[in-house]
């Protein structure tokens, strides 16, 4: 395990003598940006997830996108030479529909403002998809879906001004794709909040449904969060109070990582998924308020980062600047400009 619980307040990379899938029972793997980008495996993935399964880790693949239902998104995953079963697949679209059907009567009709996902996930808790506020829906419930326009977000807007409980699968601003960084689920949110004047509750990561929906899915007991985002991943398992895995084949870029606040910073950090594989090497202070990590040492000196030594893994150098900048950011320094340490490193 981490060197530090999940929800602690981490100060620096975590440290992990085992490699993670002897650590951990369960990776809880985000999807886009992680296992895949739009139709294609992420360099890597396939192989590392094949290893990583025959290691013994159980592999449940958790996303914010609820546009497919886990049965479509198993079937891709195991085109990409990923097996997996509709069982494997928890989406935000599943945690957003326990949420609507706490909060109305059995067998209500619900306002579904997305796609297939949204609405198999509608369906599997006893609710009848609508999509007018004229048939007299008890909720509304909104989820991305690539078919989304201006008239479903339209009887959204009117149905949440009628003051009908709006959930939202997730709030992403942005989605990855094969060809770049879309909008995601949260810009469509954001138009039906600036017409209705209400904000939603929501149900996918980082917010607590979504680890309530996992946990009761996967059954893990000592989970791990894989994911590529801070906001929605890391965060995610820092509520939860779980560890984290952070690999940098999505959105988020080591500039974002050293600047980041208490609530997104990862456990652990890797390329990309072949660090589930691998033990995680431990950061260590030095004297005259300097972090060691590989045969690199970072500091911080008047307001810049700083980095010296050599080693043989750039990560980790990164490993010590996040420990060095987290430092930094949590004392009276302030964040520190770690612009040329990450050049150094080819960042």
């Amino acid at each position: 395990m981490s060197d530090t619980a999940g929800t602690a307040r981490r100060t620096a990379p975590g440290g992990s003598d085992r490699p993670l899938t002897e650590a951990y029972d369960t990776a809880l793997l985000d999807l886009d940006g992680v296992v895949y980008a739009g139709p294609d495996a992420i360099e890597h993935a396939v192989e590392s997830l094949d290893a990583a399964r025959a290691a013994g880790m159980r592999l449940a693949y958790v996303t914010n996108n609820a546009s497919r239902p886990p049965r479509v998104v198993a079937e891709h995953l195991t085109e990409l030479g990923v097996p997996a079963d509709a069982a494997d697949v928890i989406n935000s679209a599943q945690a957003a529909a326990r949420l609507v059907a706490d909060k109305v009567p059995a067998g209500s009709k619900v306002l579904v403002v997305g796609g297939a996902g949204l609405l198999e996930a509608v369906a599997e808790r006893g609710l009848v998809a609508v999509r007018s506020l004229a048939e007299g829906p008890a909720a509304v419930v909104q989820g991305y879906d690539p078919s989304v326009g201006w008239q479903q977000l339209a009887e959204a807007a009117y149905a949440v001004q009628q003051g009908l409980p709006w959930v939202a699968s997730n709030t992403d601003l942005t989605i990855p794709t094969a060809r770049g960084i879309a909008p995601g689920n949260g810009t469509l949110v954001a138009a039906v909040r600036a017409a209705a004047g209400v904000d939603p509750e929501v149900a996918g990561k980082p917010m607590p449904p979504m680890h309530r929906e996992t946990v009761l899915r996967t059954g893990a007991k000592r989970p791990l969060v894989v994911g590529d985002r801070l906001d929605t991943d890391i965060e995610g398992a820092h509520r939860g109070g779980v560890d984290s895995l952070l690999v940098f084949t999505g959105v988020t870029t080591p500039a974002l990582l050293l600047a980041a606040p208490a609530e997104h910073r990862p456990t652990y950090l890797a390329a990309d998924l072949r660090g589930l594989l691998l033990a995680q090497p431990a950061v260590s202070a030095v004297a005259g308020g300097g972090f060691a990590c590989g045969g690199w040492t970072a500091s911080v000196q008047d307001g810049v980062l700083h980095l010296d030594g050599v080693g043989e893994d750039r990560y980790d150098g990164l490993r010590a600047l996040c420990a060095a900048a987290w430092m930094a950011s949590d004392g009276a320094d302030g964040a520190a400009d770690g612009r040329k340490a990450l050049a150094d490193l080819g960042f």
